[in-house]
Order: structure tokens, then C-alpha cells, then sequence
């Protein structure tokens, strides 16, 4: 019965999309292109030129498109657009086994009540309470620990001398995953288990996921939501200066009902896939961009300042989350194009990005680009990333840190990319750092 039950939760959630979405991809869909070839998968910049060149919003099978700068920040911020994908939508028989096969033991942080699922004053409950804790007090003062919690890194990967390392494994996951526990006041000795149910769970973004890829899901949501409900009884009888217990206490505060474990339960997860793997991926990414084009790295080694910069240029080329959706919460026209209610539109992050429109030249990395900030890699509107800060200063930092100790960072082999398609990274980074002194 629990298989079944798994099962059908997969198939609400995954499997009528991913059959739609492969149909669509032998008649030549766009979206499905883009969701089902690998090779486009490995470089999708052509495939978005291709929808940004066939007007402001494309039509497709499963989902419409937009690759439009102007238009993707339009709807992120209009009001008729939400995130998730409402109940009223999946009617019928479907609907009904999707609700009897619902376990609240792993609900995930694609499902309410996560923020990444929830819009209007729900939404906007849980963003208040939340965004106490990520204030820019509060992430100026983390700045502190990250500069440590780098420097230790480095040094320990200095240690290997010659031996070759993986960037990923040892310092663009390690950095982050220590300053997410810390914020959630998760024992050090609990660090790595928490790297592994945050990549377990990642895959999770992608819109169709495999079944045994679910399932692998499901197995580390249960042991992190078990986990977590003795930690949340915890901090609750003594909070710490943690996000959670903040946030904790901020309910206390609040003129209404305090977080439930469930909806807590939704927080971790959210940041332990839309926040540490976006900050893993912006690291990687941005080391491989700097490798592969010297003369930047050579403009930010004479002057330090243009670190923060070089960070929103990495976002904007190469973007760590390349795409979003939302559904139209009823019939609406967008730039003269009929949306009917519940349809989905793929906002395509990574595109609009690189829109010619907004960014000359978009397709050359360029960390003096006056206006790289204008990126739309964090989002926008109401569901404008939380963490974007946070983000941004671990991005500077690290990078920062990492080129001023070792000045002849190399890599030693072909970088392996992560398999997921919302989120765009790599997975291993096989790099060397003897020869040449620090950079100072």
C-alpha cells in the first residue's frame, strides 16, 4: 500500500508531466526539447534564443515560455500569476488519489506550505516571520563567519599540496552547507548528513522527476523531517541566535499562531534547496567562467573591488536557477497573448538574462558590465529570492578568498555538470592548486 501510495504521489506531482512533456518533445516542442536532450541540457542558451526569437510568450505542450527580460519580470510581479499549482486544477480521479495518497511525513519544498508553493496572505505570513531572520543586519553579520569558515577551508585544501581535489566536495559545498547549519543551529557533527539530504532532495525542483529519483527523495525527506522534529522541540525549550530560533521567536512575538512543525519543516527545506544549492552552483560556476576567461580574472587580481560585480555577472551569464513557472490565477492577456486560467508559463530566468534588449552583448562574460545586476536570477515580485543576500555576500568571499590564496588555480580534467535542469551547476571540479604564490 505505501508503494502505491508513493507511486501515485509521483504521478500527481511528476508523471503526467513528464509523459506530457516527452510527447511534446517528438513533435519538436520547445520545452520539451530543452527538458528531455542532453545536449541542449549541457548548453540551453541556443534553445532560449530560439523561443526569444519567436515572440514576447511561445505556446508549447506541456507549459507556454517566455525568454523575454521585459515580459518574465512583468509576470513575476503581476498579480494574476501565482507559483504551485492549484487543487482545483487536477479535479476528477486524479485529484482524488493524489489526496489519498498524501503523507504529511514527505511533503516536499515544491508542495505547500513552503513558500515556493503558497501566494497571497499565506505567502505572505510566512515571508514576514522568515525574512526577520534575513534582514541586512543580520546577513552584514554573517559576513564575519564566512570570512572564517573560508579561510579554514582553504587552509585544509592547502594541506594536500599537489594532490588533486574536487572544488565542488571540498570548498563550493563545504562553505555554504556550514553556513547553513549554523543558521539553523544544526550540531557540526550533523553537517554532512545534512549535505546529503540536500542533494537528495534538490532534484525535487525538476518538474519530471524520474520515479527512482522520487522515491530517493521521499526516503531523505522522511529522515530529515523526523529529525527535525525533535530539533524544532529543542530550540523551542531553548533558542539559540539561529534562524529557526528566530523565526520561532518571532512568531511568539507576532499577534497570531506561531509556526507549526510542518510549516518549519517547509522553511528547512526551502533553504536547503533553493538557498545552499544556488549558492554551490554560483561558486562553481563562477570559477569555471573566471578559468576559462583569464583576462577577467586578471581585471579583478588589480583591483579587489570588482568582486561584488564579478558575482552578478556570474548570475546573469550562467545562471544558477534558469528557470521558474507560474499559473495564471484566471483568463488574462500578457502583450496581447490570451493566457486561460491554471495554464502554465515557464519563466525562463537564464533567457531573459541574456536578453539583448537589456544586456549588450549578452553572450559575453564581463565582470565591468555596468548594468549586470539587472539580472532577474533571483526572481522577482513577491517570491523575490529571500536569500539573495545572503547569497551574494557568500558568492564575493568565497571567490574572493579563493583566487588571493591560490594564484595558479587550475582545473585538471573535464568539470562534471549536475543533472538537474531548474538548477544549472556542476558537480564535480577537478582542480590543482601548487605552483605560483597567493595572490596579495
Amino acid at each position: 500500500m505505501n508503494e502505491l501510495k508513493s507511486f501515485v504521489r509521483w504521478g500527481g506531482r511528476y508523471g503526467l508531466a513528464r509523459a506530457v512533456i516527452k510527447a511534446g518533445a517528438r513533435s519538436g516542442d520547445l520545452h520539451g526539447r530543452l527538458a528531455t536532450d542532453p545536449r541542449i541540457r549541457a548548453y540551453p542558451y541556443a534553445l532560449y534564443d530560439e523561443v526569444r526569437s519567436r515572440g514576447e510568450i511561445v505556446p508549447g505542450k506541456f507549459a507556454m515560455m517566455t525568454a523575454r527580460h521585459g515580459v518574465a519580470a512583468e509576470i513575476l510581479r503581476h498579480e494574476d500569476f501565482r507559483v504551485g499549482f492549484p487543487k482545483e486544477a487536477m479535479a476528477g480521479p486524479i485529484g482524488r488519489a493524489v489526496e489519498w495518497a498524501h503523507d504529511p511525513a514527505v511533503v516536499g519544498p515544491v508542495e505547500p506550505p513552503s513558500m515556493l508553493a503558497t501566494n497571497g496572505a499565506e505567502h505572505a505570513r510566512y515571508r514576514r516571520l522568515v525574512s526577520k531572520a534575513f534582514t541586512a543586519r543580520a546577513v552584514e553579520a554573517l559576513g564575519a563567519d564566512v570570512e572564517r569558515i573560508a579561510e579554514e577551508l582553504l587552509h585544509q585544501m592547502g594541506t594536500y599540496g599537489a594532490e588533486p581535489r574536487d572544488l565542488v566536495a571540498d570548498y563550493a559545498a563545504a562553505l555554504p552547507v556550514q553556513v547553513i547549519a549554523g543558521m539553523l543551529g544544526v550540531p557540526l557533527q550533523m553537517q554532512q548528513t545534512f549535505l546529503r539530504w540536500g542533494a537528495e532532495l534538490t532534484p525535487s525542483l525538476d518538474i519530471d522527476l524520474r520515479y527512482r529519483a522520487f522515491r530517493r527523495c521521499e526516503r531523505a525527506l522522511r529522515e530529515l523531517n523526523t529529525w527535525l522534529l525533535t530539533h524544532f522541540e529543542q530550540l523551542r525549550r531553548e533558542p539559540g541566535d539561529d534562524l529557526l530560533s528566530r523565526v520561532i521567536l518571532a512568531g511568539r512575538a507576532e499577534d497570531e499562531p506561531e509556526l507549526t512543525d510542518a510549516e518549519l519543516t517547509a522553511v528547512v527545506g526551502l533553504v536547503l534547496t533553493a538557498g545552499f544549492e544556488t549558492t554551490v552552483n554560483l561558486i562553481g560556476n563562477a570559477v569555471v567562467l573566471l578559468l576559462a576567461n583569464p583576462e577577467q580574472l586578471e581585471i579583478l587580481r588589480a583591483d579587489a573591488s570588482g568582486w561584488r560585480n564579478a558575482v552578478e555577472e556570474t548570475l546573469r551569464y550562467d545562471s544558477p536557477v534558469q528557470n521558474t513557472a507560474r499559473h495564471a490565477a484566471r483568463d488574462v492577456t500578457v502583450r496581447g497573448v490570451d493566457v486561460r486560467r491554471f495554464q502554465l508559463v515557464m519563466v525562463m530566468l537564464a533567457a531573459a538574462n541574456r536578453d539583448p534588449d537589456v544586456f549588450t552583448d549578452p553572450a559575453r562574460f564581463d565582470v565591468t558590465r555596468p548594468n549586470a545586476r539587472d539580472h532577474l536570477a533571483f526572481s522577482g515580485g513577491a517570491h523575490y529570492c529571500l536569500g539573495a543576500a545572503l547569497a551574494r555576500l557568500e558568492g564575493e568571499i568565497a571567490l574572493r578568498r579563493l583566487f588571493e590564496r591560490f594564484g595558479d588555480l587550475a582545473l585538471t580534467g573535464l568539470p562534471q555538470r549536475r543533472p538537474t535542469r531548474i538548477l544549472r551547476g556542476w558537480q564535480h571540479l577537478p582542480i590543482r592548486l601548487e605552483a605560483g604564490a597567493p595572490v596579495t
